[in-house]
């Protein structure tokens, strides 16, 4: 029986000595590496231990795996009721008496032996078990956790930096909180160029796959990006007393902002654009050049639509309705035909885009010319 037990000593200090010192390096590496807390890794380690032991030991109801990176101490062993009888009813979970004592000569009946598992009979597949069980229980923590991390920076602008820039798809790695997140070539504004070390503004769209691998989409070309930008830039926005009412966007190239103020006293357009164009500079500079008109938003849709025009001057806009699409008819100056279409259209799609109506624009030559016709 002695010999026994010191060959069970034996066994525990091998797998102490074997295992200990590089299951403790691979822990401090995963910690760094995954930025995830000892104490929960831990946990997520040990409960991938036992389910790996309950592939080997499918019956055994008590099973202690003890992890101390303090101490450097990894124990793994299954407990056991012990007998007093000669033979037991339950041998996964039950142990006679003169076997218990190989493990602990002062054990009594009734009480819980505990006995160490061996590495060898632990086996290869119960290793490779508990190492995929762990390596899936990170993954939905870390999916967790990133779900959780940015659930509050969904539809929010937040600063990121910019690690890399891949050269055959031009596709940017950002960090933003630590975590790495991609940021697309055709999410980033057209001509801009990033290289590693920039701090840029991004746009959360939200998060992809949730429940199954979680990612993180950002955009620098979508429209609430400007929003957002104002809102840090503009206090009253900021406050609610100046409320952006639409946008729309063209990225790279110009955006068009609409904006309201709830307090008489406070021009709307004014705040936005700021002392010396201070405000809407700043919004400039971060989206690389691109342009912004900004114009007051109004009630009466025709109104608004010849201010969304802007910079071009508008004589008259007729409105008209049809199976539910909204149109209209924009009659401008022939010196502001081309100014109030813009270059490829761009100023009158940007118009259509912050009003929702489908925008036919004509030169007041050509409105008079139909007009004749008509009477004709």
């Amino acid at each position: 029986m002695g010999k026994a037990r010191i060959k069970c000593e034996r066994i525990d200090q091998k797998m102490n000595k074997e295992m200990t010192s590089k299951f403790f390096e691979a822990l401090t590496d995963l910690e760094k590496e995954k930025n995830i807390g000892s104490d929960i890794l831990i946990e997520k380690i040990k409960s991938g231990i036992e389910k790996a032991i309950k592939k080997d030991y499918p019956y055994c109801e008590n099973i202690r795996v003890d992890i101390d990176p303090v101490t450097g101490k990894l124990d793994i062993r299954i407990l056991k009721e012990v007998m007093d009888v000669m033979y037991v009813d339950d041998p996964d979970n039950e142990i006679f008496l003169d076997e218990a004592k190989v493990y602990d000569p002062n054990i009594k009946v009734g009480d819980m032996v505990e006995i160490p598992l061996d590495p060898a009979k632990f086996g290869r597949v119960a290793a490779q078990n508990a190492k995929q069980s762990i390596k899936h229980d990170i993954k939905d923590f870390e999916r967790a956790r990133l779900i959780e991390q940015y659930h509050d920076k969904e539809h929010e602008c937040v600063s990121a930096t910019v690690q890399k820039v891949e050269p055959a798809t031009q596709n940017a790695i950002l960090t933003i909180d630590k975590n790495e997140v991609y940021l697309v070539r055709n999410e980033q504004i057209p001509g801009e160029t990033l290289k590693a070390g920039d701090i840029i503004k991004v746009y959360v769209v939200g998060i992809a796959n949730p429940d199954r691998k979680p990612s993180i989409k950002i955009s620098r070309t979508h429209r609430e990006l400007v929003k957002r930008l104002f809102e840090l830039e503009v206090p009253e926005i900021a406050d609610g007393t100046v409320e952006v009412k639409a946008i729309s966007r063209v990225a790279g190239a110009r955006s068009k902002i609409a904006v309201y103020s709830k307090d008489p006293n406070v021009d709307a357009v004014g705040a936005c654009i700021g002392p010396r164009k201070s405000r809407i500079t700043s919004v400039v500079n971060e989206l690389k050049g691109e342009k912004i008109d900004v114009i007051n938003w109004c009630e009466d849709p025709a109104q608004f639509i010849a201010k969304a025009l802007a910079p071009a001057e508008v004589i008259n806009v007729v409105l008209s309705e049809d199976e539910g699409v909204r149109e209209c008819r924009v009659t401008v100056p022939d010196n502001q035909l081309s100014l109030a279409i813009g270059n490829k259209g761009q100023n009158a799609k940007l118009a259509a885009g912050l009003t929702g109506y489908k925008i036919d624009i004509v030169s007041e030559s050509s409105a008079k010319a139909e007009a004749a016709d008509d009477e004709n």
